[in-house]
């Protein structure tokens, strides 16, 4: 029988994801997402790509119903995915990285759920702040919990927003999405195309990417951005295994392609 991914539903979902998602839900307001990005976009924190690969081993995503490996084990899963099928070398790339904002964990606290232990901060499907959270939402009988949701700034379709203004003017829910793309925005070695920098950024969209949710917002470019989303989709979510890779067994292959892309020098976080 075919594997279903993402049955949030399913017997064998633990409490553990849905109390993640009731906690997302009721504590990411947007002023919790504007202190997020001033305490964590500090660019002071140098570490090479490696070593930050290195340290997902230490981290198991708890939000995910389909996979309870260290997340570097899916970053490999994916990446060699989009080898196998002879894809671009930096889509691999993107596939290997894509998740590498989880790192957060290693400056996060437990009050910010950005820790080892607490996680709603990290990891998760993404919503935008600001507006009405649409019930295309993981348990979207959470959305009532947030207070901005009684705060008529921003409970109606577009709240804080122009209509049509496209999603990069969008404040999404704090994560390891918008982490990571920002710090390669800031890394001036960054050479990564402009598709890669959208699969990264928008990966965790999910209410809009797969719930056709946010239509009063988003503009024409938007499209161009679902078509990556959808391609990239793929391989983040139906590669998911138990098979089990060394990072050490596949850094010959990747590291020239990070360097091409990266730069031999640290990231700083």
């Amino acid at each position: 029988m075919e594997k279903t991914f993402r049955d949030y539903e399913a017997v064998d979902v633990s409490a553990a994801v849905k109390e993640h998602y009731r906690k997302m839900r009721k504590k990411q307001t947007v002023d919790y997402v504007q202190r997020m990005q001033k305490k964590y976009l500090t660019y002071d924190k140098p570490m090479g790509l490696w070593e930050a690969m290195g340290h997902l081993n230490k981290l198991i995503d708890v939000s995910d119903p389909d996979l309870d490996l260290p997340n570097v084990q899916h970053l490999i899963q994916s990446a060699e995915a989009i080898r196998e099928d002879n894809r671009p070398d930096w889509m691999q790339l993107t596939g290997l990285i894509h998740d590498l904002g989880k790192i957060m964990f290693l400056w996060g606290s437990d009050e910010d759920g950005t820790s080892q232990a607490e996680q709603w901060g990290t990891v998760g499907d993404v919503f935008v702040v600001g507006c009405k959270f649409p019930d295309t939402c993981v348990y979207p009988e959470f959305n009532e919990l947030n207070p901005d949701m009684a705060d008529a700034r921003y409970n109606t379709p577009t709240g804080i927003y122009e209509e049509g203004c496209g999603m990069d003017n969008l404040n999404l829910a704090w994560g390891h999405d918008e982490y990571l793309y920002q710090v390669l925005s800031n890394h001036k070695e960054n050479k990564l195309p402009k598709e890669a920098m959208v699969m990264i950024r928008y990966h965790s969209f999910y209410p809009w990417h797969t719930g056709g949710s946010y239509k009063e917002l988003l503009n024409e470019g938007d499209k161009e951005y679902l078509e990556l989303i959808k391609d990239f989709n793929k391989y983040d979510l139906y590669t998911k295994s138990q098979k089990i890779y060394d990072l050490e067994d596949v850094r010959d292959y990747y590291q020239p392609i990070a360097e091409k892309y990266l730069g031999k020098g640290p990231i700083n976080w």
